[in-house]
């Protein structure tokens, strides 16, 4: 757009548009964009009448050319009316029901109090490394339940002030109590046995 004889204007520079002239360059830079990025055909608005106009059927605007058109969908009359039939179509909408939450069924028991254990202090004729053999005994153990044990570290209780040298072996089995065992943090993985309802969790270290 050539500005540089324009009234107000100085030679050699872009000179002064005027308003309209303004606008009217906006509108074609919007068509030219529209028609690099948009597919008409899409559109669900858009419609050819019988005498070769262009319609919008959302704002009821008649167009001489497809430029004209897509300039009209980048304004602001057909955004504002594009976001009301949004609106209206979401009020409108039935409300989906909400998915139903998976029940997972908990199993509930009656505590009968704290299995009987042993507890020995071993070392390894052939390695000379010592360890701790636990034997738990859960003669009525629930069916279907198999002993379960795991580390807890001294900052996950709360029973003691938290010191990094220790560990707790916690083992467990419904419906008896969760016991612990307060251990050597640097206590190796331990093998673990489940026979005859009874466990034995063997846990070897340097020092204990």
């Amino acid at each position: 757009m050539d500005f540089q004889h324009r009234p107000g204007g100085k030679t050699g520079s872009g000179g002064v548009a005027s308003s309209s002239e303004s606008n009217r360059d906006r509108r074609e830079r919007l068509r030219q964009l529209a028609l690099e990025t948009i597919d008409i055909n899409k559109d669900p608005y858009f419609m050819k009448n019988h005498l070769g106009s262009y319609e919008c059927k959302l704002c009821l605007t008649l167009h001489n050319n497809e430029g004209s058109y897509l300039a009209h969908t980048q304004g602001k009359k057909h955004q504002t009316n594009l976001a009301r039939r949004a609106a209206k179509e979401a009020k409108e909408a039935p409300a989906q029901p909400a998915p139903e939450k998976v029940k997972v069924e908990v199993k509930k028991f009656v505590k009968i109090g704290r299995p009987g254990y042993k507890v020995t202090k071993q070392r390894d004729s052939e390695m000379g490394q010592q360890s701790l053999l636990f034997q738990i005994d859960y003669p009525e153990v629930a069916e279907g339940i198999m002993p379960r044990h795991r580390f807890m570290s001294a900052y996950e209780q709360r029973i003691e002030p938290p010191d990094r040298r220790w560990q707790y072996l916690l083992m467990a089995a419904e419906p008896y109590e969760t016991i612990a065992f307060k251990v050597n943090s640097t206590g190796e993985k331990p093998g673990k046995h489940y026979l005859n309802r009874a466990m034995k969790v063997n846990i070897t270290s340097d020092v204990m």
